[in-house]
């Protein structure tokens, strides 16, 4: 499984074969959604996307391996949001501005490529070849949970404390977002978060551990990162969080 999250990083072939693969996955998403996993095959993929069925056997080992582009955008940026908590931050503090970070840049088609993630992780519950896509994404951010806890405790990467917390950190991300996105699609609140999703996450996080991650480290906190301890971030305005949430729960229910 390909899990290439930043594909400037590579040259130009390469962000031209990303770009292919993401738009034979959204054209493959929709029809799962819409049709069913049975009923869509390789030939009407391939037709949606105008190219040859044979050019999507190139890029794609299955039909129902076509869900896992969106399936990895869907969870790009909590890895990317990980990959940059600083010490002084708590997980809350850190999401809420990432958060209003994202919500500022995404635009339609971000947030179109979001609910079809939502939507394959939703497919996934009863179809298994779609759940293999939704695991390894989880998997890959399980990794970048167990570095990201290494460096915050100052220890190697395959301790066991540290890869216990990676694994339980992790699963508290898939089991949020998991929640959010089925709640999400129905069109309501899910019960626990009417008040605050980055909050209730970060809370699933250090319930999981022990209360061992999520808090800040180091005793001086910026006078800035201190005022976001008063900012919220309310469910009506959910920015993504391991799987990209679009900007309202009416809007996913709308899709």
């Amino acid at each position: 499984m390909e899990l290439l999250t930043n594909p400037a990083a590579g040259g130009m072939s390469e962000r031209r074969r990303h770009r292919l693969r993401l738009e034979i996955s959204r054209e493959a998403s929709r029809l799962f959604w819409e049709h069913g996993v049975a009923a869509t095959s390789g030939d009407r993929i391939a037709e949606a996307v105008g190219l040859s069925t044979r050019t999507i056997w190139r890029h794609f080992r299955s039909k129902e391996s076509c869900a896992e582009p969106i399936v990895i955008k869907g969870v790009a940026w909590g890895t990317s949001a990980l990959r940059s908590w600083p010490r002084h931050l708590s997980l809350d503090d850190h999401l809420a501005a990432e958060a209003v970070r994202y919500e500022s840049a995404a635009d339609d088609l971000e947030h179109a490529d979001t609910l079809l993630a939502i939507k394959m992780i939703r497919l996934a519950d009863h179809e298994p070849l779609i759940r293999t896509a939704w695991l390894m994404a989880c998997d890959h951010v399980e990794s970048e949970m167990t570095t990201v806890i290494a460096k915050r405790l100052g220890l190697p990467a395959d301790d066991f404390a540290v890869r216990l917390y990676g694994a339980a950190a992790s699963a508290a991300f898939r089991v949020v977002n998991e929640e959010l996105g089925a709640a999400a699609l129905r069109g309501v609140v899910p019960e626990g978060f009417e008040d605050d999703v980055i909050r209730r996450l970060a809370r699933a996080v250090r319930d999981a551990t022990g209360g061992a991650i999520g808090d800040a480290i180091g005793d001086a906190i910026a006078p800035a990162d201190a005022a976001l301890r008063t900012q919220q971030v309310p469910v009506n305005s959910i920015a993504p969080v391991g799987t990209n949430f679009p900007g309202t729960l009416n809007d996913v229910g709308a899709g």
